[in-house]
């Protein structure tokens, strides 16, 4: 069974630990990294001397991880499986076709974990000095488990042109599974190059959100006002915040800074942004083209689309986060899902809810591939990324009332779409529920 708690080591007693790659030195990023793995307590090994007495606290747990931190950059995918696998010594070697290759296949890879007797021993060694990759070695020799390491894992870092490759690696995580196109070839391409300057300094990702938050609202109060050039203006502004909003994520992931908290704050920011700058769009209409615009209603149409836009906004969001957050177990709202198929978990009395297709539209096989590529990137149009980008061009254009209803219509739209998907979901979860079965929900 994995144990309990696991303390680690980062091994830090060259000069070259200090080496400072994409905003982080090398130790600091194993610190970083053995906390993502899990360890209730770390101790920085510049002084080799120390460790015995660290690990003789009354405080220890029950096995302890060991990083390389001396002439590598690591990252998560290093260590974070190590403490999942039985047994008294665990290693992490490379795999075959590694991105670095200073490092067989199969070999010691810079980290491993002992348990009990054979973490007594390991620490003892490492506090004699003795080498680690000797003794990762001789653990290997010796029948450990060996673990290959995930993707982007390890790199040298001990020149400059290690280091320079060991950058290059790193920045290849910036990219999400769940980018779209858009994102992908329009957003990322702009929003990496402020990511690069920014890693290089105290700027932590929270405060990158609450910076993008204080952009959509000063681009929705220009927005709001009456003149066309202060609308342009706003929505500029608020399409530039989009871009900066991309730059949080990049940098939590780049200096292991994710956190709960952080992606609530972002995931908050971003929906009250698309409300408040349908909102605030309205008002604008409301101001330049009159409340007489559609002639005299007897009521005026801009508050009334505004309340139905926010209303169908809301209920939207409620939605989604409905269903990412009991079902899906996330906090992003690009993992929405919306059909379900219920299938029998790997416990007695336990269903899973699997996706019922990978696709928002789902094709056939035979379809043509004209309408294969729509049913590929249509979804992309209802995302904010691309409504960003067509409510300036509108703007730019003169024609804010026409990116006001657009935005008004394609609320009560999704809704109407999402709450379809939600009475089904709901339908699922009370037949679940009458069957007596409890629902896994991802980790």
């Amino acid at each position: 069974m994995p144990p309990s708690r696991t303390d680690a080591i980062v091994l830090a007693d060259t000069a070259g630990a200090d080496a400072r790659v994409v905003g982080l030195t090398l130790v600091e990023r194993a610190r970083r990294v053995a906390g993502r793995a899990g360890a209730s307590r770390v101790i920085v090994a510049r002084d080799r001397a120390a460790i015995a007495a660290w690990w003789a606290e009354p405080a220890r747990g029950d096995a302890v991880l060991v990083i390389r931190a001396t002439d590598q950059l690591v990252h998560t995918p290093l260590a974070s499986g190590l403490a999942a696998v039985a047994g008294d010594r665990v290693v992490a070697v490379a795999p075959e076709g590694a991105a670095a290759n200073d490092v067989a296949a199969g070999a010691y890879a810079g980290a491993m974990l002992a348990r009990g007797d054979a973490a007594d021993e390991l620490v003892a060694a490492l506090a004699r000095g003795d080498d680690d990759r000797a003794l990762g070695a001789a653990a290997l020799a010796a029948g450990a488990t060996a673990v290959p390491h995930g993707e982007i894992a390890r790199h040298p870092a001990t020149t400059r042109e290690e280091r320079k490759a060991a950058a290059k690696l790193l920045y290849r995580i910036i990219h999400k599974i769940q980018d779209n196109a858009i994102t992908r070839y329009l957003y990322r391409p702009v929003s990496f190059p402020l990511t690069r300057l920014l890693v290089h300094t105290p700027v932590t990702p929270n405060q990158v959100s609450y910076a993008v938050g204080v952009l959509v609202v000063i681009g929705c109060w220009l927005t709001a006002r009456g003149p066309m050039w202060s609308a342009i203006a706003g929505t500029a502004l608020c399409l530039f915040a989009s871009y900066v909003d991309c730059c949080d994520g990049e940098i939590a992931r780049l200096k292991l800074l994710s956190s709960k908290f952080g992606a609530w704050l972002d995931t908050v920011i971003d929906e009250l942004s698309q409300i408040g700058y349908m909102a605030a769009l309205g008002w604008h209409c409301r101001q330049y083209f009159g409340v007489d615009y559609f002639g005299d209603l007897g009521f005026d149409p801009w508050v009334w689309a505004i309340v139905v836009g926010t209303i169908s906004y809301a209920l939207t969001i409620y939605i989604v986060y409905f269903n990412i957050i009991v079902v899906v177990g996330s906090a992003n709202s690009q993992d929405y899902v919306g059909r379900f198929v219920v299938e029998d978990g790997d416990q007695p009395d336990t269903v899973r809810l699997r996706p019922a297709a990978t696709q928002a539209i789902a094709t056939r096989d035979d379809l043509n591939p004209v309408l294969k590529w729509l049913a590929t990137y249509l979804p992309y149009v209802v995302r904010k990324d691309f409504i960003s980008w067509g409510a300036l061009l509108l703007a730019a254009l003169y024609l804010t009332q026409v990116a006001f209803a657009m935005l008004v219509i394609g609320g009560p739209v999704t809704a109407v779409i999402v709450g379809i998907d939600h009475l089904k979901l709901r339908v699922q979860l009370r037949a679940i529920a009458r069957r007596g079965a409890r629902l896994v929900r991802p980790a």
